[in-house]
């Protein structure tokens, strides 16, 4: 499994669209663990190009603070399953809580 996660300043940036870079993290969902982190400077941001450029680095989950509804309508069309309302944090971290089953997502902090 592959999980990416907006980051801005090293933290979860809190809209997926204004991110500085993608964390991608491989994790075995098994024992829990990271196995791998790359950090990726995405495309330009236009409607629909990160869910492609994501899908064809192999993500298949993606944790947000937020997120336009057609943003996650675009993600799930490429089988990225969609996480918005997460506070912003260290991303290994979220990824982590992630596969633990305890990370709190709250409100979608976009608005369009």
């Amino acid at each position: 499994m592959k999980i990416a996660i907006p980051v801005v300043e090293g933290k979860l940036c809190m809209h997926f669209g204004h991110c500085e870079q993608f964390a991608l993290f491989d994790v075995d969902e098994k024992s829990q663990k990271v196995t791998g982190r790359q950090m990726l400077t995405p495309p330009p941001h236009e409607p629909g190009v990160l869910p492609r450029w994501l899908r064809h680095l192999g993500a298949n989950v993606i944790i947000a603070g937020g997120m336009g509804q057609r943003a996650q309508s675009l993600f799930a069309e490429n089988n990225i399953k969609v996480i918005v309302g997460a506070s912003a944090g260290d991303p290994e971290h979220l990824a982590l809580q992630y596969l633990a089953g305890t990370l709190v997502s709250g409100v979608n902090v976009c608005d369009h």
